[in-house]
C-alpha cells in the first residue's frame, strides 16, 4: 500500500514486517477460511475476488482475531462489521501498518484519542478497517462498508463521506452496523468479545448497592437457623460492620471480600515456579531397580499348542538352594 502512515507523537511503533514467506502462509490460510465461513449465509457480491486481491495487513489482522479465538461463525460477523473487542492491547500497535492513518470516529470517547488514536486502514477485503483502543485498554476493532476520509483538519466532504452517511442512517434505521460484506448485530453497546480478561472488576452501579448488602445480611441471617448449634451460633453473631459494601466490592490495596479469602487473586501467573523448580532440581537421583547379575543360563524351548518360543533360563540360588526360573 502506498499511503505512508500518519503516526501519533510518541506513538509506539508497529511490529517488524513478515517475511514474504510468512507473509503468503498466513494470507493462504485467511483465504480458507473465508472461504469456509461464505458456504452459508448471504454476502455483498465480490468477497470472492476481494480475497484475491487480500493484502498482507488485512490477512494479519484476521490471523490476529483467530489466535484470540475468532470462529468460523464470528468471523462470518466480523466481515458483516461486527464490533469486537480483544483483551490485548499490544494489537493496537501491531495493526498499525504502512498504509494506516488516523482517523476520527464516536468509539469509545472516555479513551484519550490525542494518546491512541483511531486508526483506519483500506483494503479489498476490510474495505474500512478501524480500531483503537478501549477504556480498559484492550483494542477493538470494526469493519465498514464505506471507507471514510474523516481525519483531523477541514476538508471539503467527499463522495466517500456521503456513502458514508448513508450507512450511518442504515445502522440508525436497522440497529445493525454495516460492514463491507453484510449487516452485524455486534454494535458498540453489544460487541463481541474474544478472549475475555475475567480479572476486570466492572464497577457496581448504586441502585444495586442496598440490594446486595441486603442479601448478605440475609444469608448470615439464614446461617445462624441453620446451623447444627442454633444456641452456639447467637453466642457469636456476624460481625457488625461499619460498611457491609466492604464485603462485596473489591478496592485495591484493602483485604476486603467476604469470607478469609474473598478478595484474594487465584489466578496462576506462570508455571511452574521458578522456586519450586530449584528446589526439586537439587534433590538427589531416586534409586532405581535394577535386576540381579544374570548368573548362569541355559536355552530352552516353551511349547504351546502348534507355537514354539525359544528364550533362556536363569537360575538364581535362594536361602533354600532351590533353583527358580
Amino acid at each position: 500500500m502506498s499511503e505512508e502512515t500518519t503516526a501519533a507523537p510518541g506513538a509506539p511503533p508497529g511490529p517488524a514486517p513478515l517475511g514474504p514467506e510468512d507473509t503468503r502462509r498466513i494470507q493462504e490460510r485467511v483465504r480458507s477460511l473465508v472461504r469456509i465461513t461464505s458456504r452459508y449465509g448471504k454476502y455483498r457480491s465480490g468477497l470472492t475476488a476481494a480475497l484475491l486481491r487480500l493484502e498482507p495487513g488485512e490477512a494479519a489482522i484476521i490471523a490476529d482475531l483467530e489466535r484470540h479465538g475468532l470462529d468460523v461463525p464470528q468471523l462470518r460477523e466480523v466481515l458483516c462489521g461486527a464490533h469486537v473487542l480483544v483483551d490485548d492491547p499490544e494489537l493496537y500497535a501491531n495493526w498499525r501498518f504502512d498504509g494506516s492513518r488516523e482517523r476520527l470516529s464516536s468509539h469509545h470517547k472516555s479513551v484519550d484519542k490525542k494518546q491512541y488514536p483511531d486508526l483506519g486502514l483500506k483494503g479489498p477485503l476490510v474495505r474500512e478497517k478501524l480500531h483503537g483502543r478501549t477504556p480498559h485498554g484492550g483494542t477493538w476493532v470494526q469493519l465498514e462498508k464505506t471507507p471514510a476520509a474523516m481525519g483531523h483538519g477541514f476538508r471539503l466532504p467527499s463522495w466517500s463521506d456521503v456513502l458514508h452517511l448513508v450507512d450511518y442512517i442504515v445502522y440508525r434505521i436497522t440497529k445493525r452496523n454495516v460492514g463491507p460484506w453484510g449487516l452485524s448485530r455486534h454494535v458498540e453497546r453489544r460487541p463481541m468479545y474474544l478472549s475475555p480478561d475475567l480479572g476486570v472488576r466492572m464497577p457496581l452501579p448504586r441502585s444495586a448497592e442496598a440490594e446486595l448488602t441486603g442479601a448478605l445480611g440475609a444469608l448470615e441471617r439464614d446461617d445462624d437457623t441453620t446451623s447444627l448449634s442454633p444456641d452456639l451460633a447467637r453466642r457469636f453473631p456476624p460481625p457488625d460492620r461499619a460498611d457491609t459494601l466492604a464485603e462485596l466490592v473489591f478496592r485495591p490495596g484493602e483485604r476486603n471480600g467476604r469470607g478469609l479469602f474473598g478478595s484474594s487473586d487465584v489466578v496462576v501467573r506462570e508455571t511452574p515456579s521458578p522456586a519450586a523448580r530449584a528446589v526439586y532440581g537439587n534433590l538427589p537421583e531416586p534409586p532405581r531397580w535394577v535386576l540381579p547379575p544374570a548368573g548362569q543360563t541355559s536355552p530352552a524351548t516353551l511349547r504351546a499348542a502348534d507355537r514354539e518360543l525359544a528364550t533362556v533360563v536363569r537360575h538364581s540360588t535362594l536361602d533354600t538352594t532351590e533353583d527358580q526360573l
